[in-house]
Parts: C-alpha cells; sequence; structure tokens
C-alpha cells in the first residue's frame, strides 16, 4: 500500500530518493531522527533527508528504537510486539527481545500486537533503515494514548545503550490548503527546533505523542534540533487543496 512489493523496485525509488538528498550525508550522524510516513511517492523524498544523515554512520548504529504513532488500534500507553522479526521486502530484522522484555517492566509499556499488525507508520521507516545501515536490531514501539513523560521515560531508559539511534515516525498538519498547511508545518518546525512539546497539540502532527516524548527528553539532555526538510503533499505528488504535511529533523 505504501512502497512497491518488488525488492529490486523498492531498492531503486529508496536509492533514487536518497541521491536526491544526497547533500545531508554529511557531517557529524545525528542521535535521533523525525521522519513521515505517508507513501513514499508522497513522504519519500522527505524522508530521505532525514536517513541520508545516518550514512556516515552506517557501520556504527547497530540498533534503532523506533516509535510511531497508532492509526488504528486506540491503546494507553506504548505497544511492544512479540515477534522475532519484522519483514520487508528487503529482508528480515531481528528484533531485541532483551531490550523489549526490559521496556514491559515499566508499567506504560504492553506487549500488544494487534497495534504492530496493520499499522504503517513504523513499517514505511523499514526500507530506509534497511538501505541506509548494515545490519541492526530494532524495538519497534507503537505510541497510543501516551503523555510525553510516558514516552521520555522509554527514552531515558534507553539513552546509555551504546551505537543506538532513535528513530521518530510522524506527518504534520492534515488536509488544509496549501498555504494554511505551510504556516502550520512551519510553527511545529518551530517548536521542535526549540524543543518546546508544549507548542504541538493534536492537529499539529499525527505522530505528536511520540515527537513530545523525544522533544521532552533531548530538552532535558541539552540536544539540539535541526530541521532538513518540510514539504508536503502539494509540493510532491498530490493537489494543493488538501495536502499532508511532512517534515525531517536531526538531533544531536
Amino acid at each position: 500500500m505504501f512502497y512497491p512489493a518488488d525488492p529490486a523496485e523498492l531498492q531503486s525509488e529508496i536509492k533514487a530518493y536518497l541521491k536526491q538528498a544526497a547533500d545531508f550525508a554529511k557531517g557529524e550522524p545525528p542521535r535521533a531522527i523525525i521522519a513521515p510516513h505517508a507513501g513514499y511517492v508522497y513522504s519519500g523524498p522527505v524522508a530521505a533527508s532525514a536517513y541520508a544523515s545516518l550514512l556516515p554512520a552506517r557501520d556504527h548504529i547497530k540498533r534503532v528504537i523506533l516509535l510511531g504513532p497508532s492509526h488504528r488500534v486506540a491503546f494507553r500507553g506504548l505497544a511492544t510486539s512479540s515477534a522475532d522479526y519484522f519483514q520487508t521486502p528487503l529482508g528480515l530484522i531481528p528484533l531485541d527481545r532483551d531490550i523489549i522484555e526490559q521496556l514491559e517492566q515499566f508499567p506504560q509499556v504492553q506487549r500488544l500486537d494487534q497495534a504492530h499488525a496493520e499499522e504503517h507508520s513504523l513499517e514505511v521507516q523499514l526500507p530506509f533503515l534497511q538501505t541506509v545501515l548494515d545490519e541492526f536490531t530494532l524495538v519497534p514501539l507503537v505510541v497510543g494514548d501516551a503523555s510525553s513523560s510516558d514516552v521520555s521515560q522509554v527514552l531515558e531508559s534507553l539513552s546509555q545503550l551504546p551505537d543506538t539511534l532513535f528513530v521518530i515516525s510522524s506527518d504534520l498538519s492534515h488536509y488544509h490548503d496549501y498555504e494554511t498547511a505551510r504556516r502550520l508545518d512551519t510553527a511545529t518546525s518551530k517548536a521542535i527546533e526549540a524543543l518546546e512539546p508544549e507548542r504541538i497539540q493534536y492537529e499539529d502532527a499525527c505522530g505528536r505523542n511520540p515527537v513530545n516524548g523525544l522533544l521532552d527528553f533531548a530538552r532535558h539532555h541539552h540536544w539540539h534540533a535541526s530541521t532538513l526538510d518540510l514539504r508536503n503533499s502539494g509540493d510532491t505528488a498530490g493537489p494543493a487543496d488538501r495536502v499532508v504535511g511532512y517534515g525531517a529533523y536531526v538531533f544531536h
């Protein structure tokens, strides 16, 4: 539904997006990224900006903590998976069962395979990760009704792990006209850069709960955030009267 099923076609499409974003594949790799999660024809070029920034760390990132919002299942807290692997057309990704079981000790974390079964917010990030990184393990967390402190507490517990990247999956505003979306998404980007989760509300980003948790964590650790790319579906592959916003952000 969101990207090609054929491995060669999928790999070719991702590499084309990364080639367009080659200017971002320089400098110090980020500790965390925020990337959008729509169909690749819509958000792939924007996501590639964030993923290109990881290329200098291709050999060093060995674990990815991936958080995205729940679109189909309502629940409180954060949901883990019982799976040993996630699979895409590009192959298998092993899950870090030891870390997942540690996280399940938190009261806000539960094992809920139903939350993962049809959730695209995590899945669309995986082929990009498989392309820009060498071998890595995955800790996938679907975020439901959770506060920023619920999320930041989980991130805090993982912050000392070596060779670990945080990835947050989120789109921005939904279904406004082009100019309204640009105004709203610019304000959201400024809130992300300022590490001010209190400025990001329900209508500003569908992944606001994991985003705000990362911002809370990043503020506590004196990280800084930068916007790499900010566009919407009116810029990539859709009409301009009803758009979805996409941003790519890095944290150092």
